[in-house]
């Protein structure tokens, strides 16, 4: 007790050491060290991140309990990992020097707000998709959140465009180069579109599912992206969020989901009442509900 309060008694003293270019340094070094942890957060690493911390922080307990053998494996085990580190974060890093090199540093470290550009998205998608689903006509859109979903815009043609319906429309026309693929819709605006995206390894889907359907839960399971899907055969538009399928929605149930699980928090009565719905319906969605036969691929 005596020596907590010789401490505070000379946190004075130690305020007064402190200098203006102190102020600073400590400023910079909390700046990067917060953006670094948001940036990773965002990006699918956030659990590789979480696994380096817990074996710095093993470390330094065996290190502190005097675990020879312990500290030992991982002192070598941390100092082997920064090349691993390097291999594994390359995505990461490659993105940071070229955003970097390209001045649009400030996408890292400044959060970015969709605005209008999400909203005008959301009431166009369900425009187009209405259109898409009496003619049709099939169509695969993601929604990106949190997770950056780089690895699969890299298999697809980059854009940067406002969503309308007509583009969409014109997109995803049966003749177009790009109407294969998905789209992906990054803080309200197409950065991509005849994307591959990754196919569901959960065996227990509706064998009715066809390939489109399949790349959207897939990718719904690997990030937590919201993707819109219309099946070309039978004109059914679906809605895939975190593995779940939820089938046969008008533009109004579409519109009403997107904008529960796309804008900001503020919204969080209508976030709440849309994913009880949700998972009201997960067991039958995935049952096929009232439609048969094959669903598009």
């Amino acid at each position: 007790m005596d020596a907590i309060l010789r401490f505070l008694r000379q946190i004075p003293e130690y305020i007064k050491l402190i200098g203006p270019f102190d102020v600073l340094d400590m400023a910079l070094i909390a700046f990067g060290v917060y953006h670094l942890f948001r940036f990773a957060r965002k990006s699918r690493s956030g659990q590789l991140v979480r696994a380096v911390l817990l074996i710095i922080g093993a470390m330094l307990l065996a290190n502190l309990l005097r675990l020879r053998v312990v500290s030992y494996v991982l002192n070598r085990t941390v100092e082997l990992g920064l090349i691993a580190l390097i291999i594994l974060f390359q995505p990461e890093l490659r993105r940071f020097l070229e955003q970097m090199g390209s001045g649009r540093i400030k996408e890292l470290f400044v959060s970015e707000s969709a605005g209008n550009d999400l909203e005008n998205a959301i009431t166009e998608t369900a425009a187009a998709y209405a259109d898409l689903s009496a003619e049709k006509v099939g169509a695969l859109m993601v929604f990106e959140r949190k997770t950056i979903l780089d690895d699969m815009l890299k298999t697809g043609t980059p854009l940067d465009a406002a969503v309308s319906a007509q583009l969409l429309k014109n997109l995803f026309w049966n003749k177009a180069p790009l109407h294969d693929g998905a789209i992906i819709v990054r803080a309200g605006r197409i950065v991509g579109a005849g994307c591959m995206l990754p196919l569901s390894g959960n065996v227990n889907l509706d064998h009715s599912l066809g390939m489109r359907h399949r790349a959207a839960i897939g990718a719904s399971e690997n990030s937590d992206a919201v993707v819109a899907v219309v099946s070309e055969e039978t004109g059914t538009i679906s809605v895939a969020i975190n593995g779940a399928l939820q089938r046969n929605l008008d533009r109004i149930g579409l519109e009403e989901i997107l904008r529960a699980e796309l804008t900001p928090a503020e919204e969080e009565g209508g976030r709440i009442a849309s994913s009880a719905a949700r998972l009201t319906s997960v067991f039958k969605g995935f049952k096929g509900d009232s439609t048969n036969g094959k669903e598009d691929s």
